[in-house]
């Protein structure tokens, strides 16, 4: 693609959200259906996701504790944190692009959401269309979105794998090889984007075909800035962590030596529970994980206690994670608003 093919292409986009105001009524009746329609179906699966998480807990007979609250905090604010590191991705990718703090995360919110529809269909879809209201290349959307997913494993994974076989050594991966050190395979595709010639070569030959066109080069990370956005992708991985550590505390005995290891369990879950992508947000494989590592610490039977009790918490996380979308939404301009 050209300069002058990309100039019109950014004249597109940039009369994108006049076109969007002059919409004909059956297109405003259509969207309001669609969304309605998307609404209804995220709300059921998420209404019996977590109906079945809070009757498998109610069977634990568990006393309530109100750290239980923070913890909820914890894994609703770790998403608003993923929001701010992917719109600095997008900001990095394309300078002209206003996309504050606020909007990224709302719009980060609602992608999260969505991910109750298997297979991440509704997280990318919610991007590709917002970009194309903001007047963003849908080309560049969808390349953060493969930065933030590969920078959320890679994050999960490396540190996860290291603290583990510190804590434990190699004798629980040797026993639990296929669960537990499948996800590294994918680290090796995955450093690929710390190289952007590579990233760039494996994405420009797919886009040649299916697009036509050639993919810029500056729709890509310099590997200084890939490395720079890859630790702040650390940093939503770290407040899950704390979030889980603190509901273990509250069903079983255990003492800051365990604090690392078990937030190297629950990333290292979430990582495999991503990978699951034919599962709603990796339904039961996260929690065969986290038997798997804390049973090495605690009893088994505290162990499943714990991974049901994040189970749900982390459901009604994802409610929180609603709330904070609707909230901070209202804040945003309405020409602005995902």
């Amino acid at each position: 693609m050209d300069r002058e093919e990309r100039d019109t292409a950014a004249d597109t986009h940039a009369a994108a959200p006049a076109q969007a105001a002059k919409r004909s009524p059956a297109k405003r009746v259509l969207r309001w259906v669609v969304t309605l329609a998307v609404v209804g179906v995220v709300g059921w699966l998420f209404a019996r996701s977590l109906a079945a998480n809070w009757e498998q807990v109610r069977e634990q007979h568990l006393g309530f504790s109100w750290w239980w609250v923070l913890a909820t905090v914890c894994f609703a604010g770790a998403v608003a944190l993923t929001g701010i590191a992917w719109g600095r991705i997008i900001r990095w990718l394309d300078p002209s692009a206003q996309v504050p703090a606020r909007e990224a995360i709302a719009v980060q919110c609602l992608s999260w959401v969505l991910k109750y529809i298997p297979g991440q269909i509704g997280s990318v879809t919610n991007k590709v269309l917002w970009a194309g209201r903001k007047g963003i290349s849908r080309t560049l959307v969808l390349i953060s979105f493969l930065y933030e997913n590969i920078f959320l494993q890679i994050a999960s994974i490396v540190p996860a794998v290291v603290i583990l076989l510190l804590s434990l050594g190699p004798s629980l991966f040797g026993a639990n090889a296929t669960l537990l050190l499948a996800p590294l395979a994918v680290l090796i595709p995955a450093a690929v984007v710390l190289y952007p010639p590579a990233f760039h070569a494996l994405i420009a030959l797919p886009a040649r075909r299916l697009l036509k066109a050639e993919v810029p080069r500056e729709y890509f990370l310099s590997a200084p800035r890939a490395v720079l956005s890859l630790g702040e992708f650390l940093l939503p991985r770290l407040l899950n962590g704390i979030g889980f550590v603190i509901i273990a505390a509250t069903v079983s005995d255990i003492t800051p030596q365990h604090w690392l290891p078990f937030i190297a369990a629950y990333a290292l879950a979430g990582a495999i529970g991503i990978l699951a992508i034919l599962v709603p947000s990796g339904l039961g494989v996260r929690e065969a994980v986290i038997v798997v590592v804390l049973s090495q610490y605690v009893p088994t039977s505290e162990a499943i206690v714990i991974s049901l009790l994040a189970r749900l918490l982390a459901t009604l996380g994802d409610a929180l994670v609603a709330l904070l979308y609707v909230t901070v939404r209202q804040t945003l301009p309405k020409e602005t608003r995902p």
